[in-house]
């Protein structure tokens, strides 16, 4: 232990007793623990809700989707998927229909978005069975007449349940050949209501059959794209631009970050904001430090003095105090750190703050803990506290031994 530490830690204690901290220090200690234990808790409580939000729409659609890139539809849609199964991180390939449409009950019409898919295969690259609320995914009724599955918030909107039937009317431009044509109408009957908990889906989404849908906007066995999902989604930006590639310029492929990116563009930045808001509270105790290490040279100026006439160099004493800020932050961010983890784990164990399950999609506060952001918060705590250190250092080094000891 080199001098300097030293007497940096003597300097941490009270005159009257060498075994407890002055006030001023403890006060200095909490304000940097207040802080990065308020971080940590934040930015994993962010980190949980955009786990959830993630989950969900990856819950309703694929890591990937292929569109044409002009037209209406993929003809011969079978004949990509050897091509696209090279690729040995693609794990399954569905194809699917997706159109808006407008439909009707005995109480109430709206505009809707149907797709149309293959749940066989559908099952296979999104999680949509299991949000399913009542019913299935079967789409042949008893009486012939064809399925539909509805959200659960668009159901209750139509005041329809398992069993009714509504109508659908394709908007499709290709039904409506001139302002004369009436709109194709197929009568459908509810099967299954599903609740991803996105009021987006909920309240807008339906599902068919893809033989149906094909049928409804006139497609003839053209499907609107293929969906795929690969091993591991975060690569899902690489794998979408050697899909490009292999299909040439007559596909695109979008991955599921950049088909909702002003979604996670805006969830980042709230984040980082709450990031330096947040910082603002260490910086507030960084100021405390400050005035402690200013207060401490004043105190000290006798000691500086001497230690000066006994040979200790400008830098020797700027390292002291230095180092007793420096102490003040390790100690603050090591134990913040813990008390944040403590908090995050408690809330994550005990579900202690609960969320009214009807106005947000989940029943409590979400947490997602990740080392990245402990490290992150760590180092802003620790540069935040060294900065504070430098003018109370260099002032303590300006002293001049005849100045510091004149009246003593």
């Amino acid at each position: 232990m080199s001098y300097e530490f030293f007497i940096a830690k003597r300097y941490l204690k009270s005159k009257k007793s060498s075994k407890f901290i002055s006030i001023i220090t403890v006060i200095s200690v909490c304000g940097v623990l207040i802080g990065v234990a308020a971080l940590i808790f934040v930015l994993s409580m962010m980190n949980g809700f955009e786990k959830e939000v993630r989950s969900r729409i990856i819950g309703t659609t694929a890591h990937i989707t292929v569109f044409p890139m002009h037209g209406e539809g993929i003809e011969n849609y079978q004949s990509l998927l050897p091509e696209i199964k090279k690729i040995k991180e693609i794990k399954a390939v569905a194809p699917f229909v997706f159109f808006k449409a407008a439909i009707s009950s005995k109480e109430e019409s709206d505009g809707i978005v149907v797709r149309g898919i293959d749940f066989e295969q559908e099952k296979n690259v999104t999680d949509i069975a299991q949000y399913l609320l009542e019913g299935s995914f079967d789409f042949k009724s008893a009486n012939e007449i064809p399925g539909i599955v509805l959200g659960g918030t668009l159901a209750e909107r139509l005041g329809v349940g398992l069993g009714d039937n509504v109508v659908l009317f394709s908007i499709n431009k290709a039904n409506l050949s001139s302002a004369w044509t009436m709109p194709k109408a197929t009568k459908f009957q509810v099967v299954g209501t599903f609740e991803t908990g996105m009021y987006e889906y909920d309240a807008s989404m339906s599902y068919i059959s893809l033989e149906s849908a094909q049928k409804l906007f006139n497609l003839g066995e053209k499907v609107s794209g293929l969906q795929i999902k690969i091993e591991d989604l975060y690569k899902a930006g690489k794998v979408a631009e050697q899909l490009d590639q292999k299909l040439g310029y007559r596909f695109y492929a979008l991955d599921w970050m950049h088909m909702h990116k002003n979604l996670f563009s805006w969830m980042a930045l709230e984040k980082y904001a709450m990031f330096i808001v947040l910082s603002l509270i260490i910086a507030v105790a960084a100021f405390n430090i400050i005035s402690t290490l200013i207060m401490v040279v004043i105190e000290k100026k006798k000691d500086i003095g001497i230690l000066k006439s006994m040979g200790s160099t400008s830098e020797s004493i700027m390292r002291i105090f230095m180092f007793e800020g420096l102490v003040v932050g390790v100690v603050g961010t090591i134990l913040g750190s813990i008390l944040g983890f403590s908090l995050c784990w408690v809330q994550e164990t005990f579900k202690v703050i609960s969320l009214p399950p009807e106005i947000y999609f989940i029943n409590s506060l979400p947490i997602d803990m990740r080392p990245w952001d402990f490290i992150l918060v760590s180092i802003a705590a620790l540069g935040i506290t060294f900065v504070a250190t430098l003018y109370p250092a260099k002032r303590a080094a300006a002293l001049t031994p005849v100045e510091a000891i004149r009246y003593e």
